[in-house]
């Protein structure tokens, strides 16, 4: 059974993932910052520099939000960038930052599913994906298309929560996550739901040795995880 962010009601996960980014999405960006300390800035330029040698010409950002990481992604100079998010309201706080940066022409955002992504086959030189196959309904199937859409030797670049493993870091962490940060998550959001899923969703994660072999099994190829900040993210990086 998929873990919900809203279990007292009856729709599917994708419905109340939807309802959830909607919800929060005008705090969406100021509490990234605020619960990371900021860090959550290093970790998106570091995936990113990972495509650097490859030089991407039409890159695909799943699950955007408010187009963070495809921003970050201009830095590789690509000749487009499309960012696809199922909640309208992150995508509407994206394209608001997407005009005032006065980069509306690089990066487009579209309304879509994740798991069913409306392109060709063998579309895009790089998929890349920060902080959202956690929120996929079906984690294999969400990275199947995303293999399906991916051009052959096309790159992949996932960045996701992970779990601390080195004592004492880890109890620390996991406090932090299990009982500050729904607080300030609430405080801030006035939603309660969706930082209390959070801390469940990333505890739910097959993160590490055990994303890498989902990886595997779906088709991508030389799969690695990179371990950022002691754990608390990692970064995987494949081919097609």
């Amino acid at each position: 059974m998929s873990l919900l962010p809203y279990k007292d009601k009856n729709t599917s996960k994708k419905e109340q993932i939807a309802t959830m980014f909607n919800s929060i999405s005008g705090k969406y960006d100021f509490l990234n910052h605020f619960l990371s300390l900021g860090i959550d800035i290093f970790w998106r330029k570091r995936a990113i520099r990972l495509l650097k040698r490859y030089q991407p010409k039409l890159i695909l950002d799943i699950a955007t939000g408010t187009g963070d990481f495809a921003i970050e992604a201009l830095s590789l100079k690509p000749e487009k960038i499309i960012g696809v998010d199922i909640s309208e309201g992150m995508l509407s706080i994206g394209r608001e930052k997407l005009i005032k940066k006065n980069i509306i022409d690089k990066i487009e955002l579209i309304r879509g599913d994740s798991e069913v992504l409306p392109f060709e086959d063998n579309f895009f030189d790089a998929v890349i994906v920060s902080f959202g196959v956690r929120n996929f309904e079906n984690l294999e199937k969400g990275l199947s298309d995303m293999l399906r859409v991916l051009k052959p030797g096309g790159k992949v670049v996932i960045l996701e929560f992970s779990q601390p493993k080195l004592v004492p870091f880890k109890q620390i962490y996991q406090f932090y996550f299990q009982w500050i940060l729904p607080k300030i998550g609430k405080l801030i959001s006035k939603d309660h739901a969706a930082y209390t899923y959070l801390p469940n969703s990333v505890r739910a994660f097959p993160d590490g040795d055990n994303f890498l072999n989902v990886l595997n099994k779906i088709g991508f190829q030389k799969n690695q995880c990179t371990p950022l900040t002691l754990g608390i993210s990692s970064i995987y990086f494949g081919s097609k």
